[in-house]
């Protein structure tokens, strides 16, 4: 007798998707209603994507909450609203493809909690370096300090991200 395995995305990467997602709406709400709109549609989008077992729709709600930090940093020029919003974003797409992909290569019935908290934890250790040191040199750089340099070290850190995990 074969047993059918569940490929549904794993739980607690799932979870911590959406928190993160669910955090990076909530600073982007924050800053105006269109970083609510945004956030909230991307908030929406990543939830469904794990729910789903979509990397294409947690990457596009990713995204949105991405754009949506972004726009609201620019829009306000506060940096300790961009910062959080935009880690966040970032995590909910790298936890989200995590969820998935755990789930479709061991399936749902495997214990992974301890790789998915591994995973989880050097995720955002790595998230929260990158944008203290990108915020170390917003800091200490010339004179007024645009948000605009700031919200520009950390697109080359989402890019930077991205090319390493291609």
């Amino acid at each position: 007798m074969t047993r059918e395995i569940d490929r549904s995305p794993a739980r607690l990467s799932s979870a911590l998707s959406v928190t993160g997602a669910g955090l990076s709406a909530g600073t982007s709400a924050l800053t105006g209603s269109v970083g609510l709109a945004v956030g909230a549609a991307g908030f929406l989008v990543v939830a469904l994507g794990v729910f789903r077992g979509s990397l294409r729709a947690v990457t596009l709600g990713s995204t949105a909450l991405l754009i949506a930090a972004l726009a609201g940093g620019l829009a306000v020029g506060a940096p300790f609203l961009l910062l959080p919003g935009v880690i966040a974003a970032v995590l909910a797409w790298d936890l989200g493809e995590q969820a998935i992909n755990v789930g479709q290569q061991l399936g749902r019935g495997a214990d992974t909690t301890q790789l998915e908290a591994t995973h989880a934890a050097a995720s955002t250790v790595v998230g929260v370096g990158a944008g203290g040191l990108g915020y170390g040199v917003y800091l200490v750089s010339a004179g007024g300090r645009p948000v605009t340099a700031l919200v520009f070290l950390l697109l080359a850190a989402v890019v930077l991200t991205s090319a390493l995990r291609a």
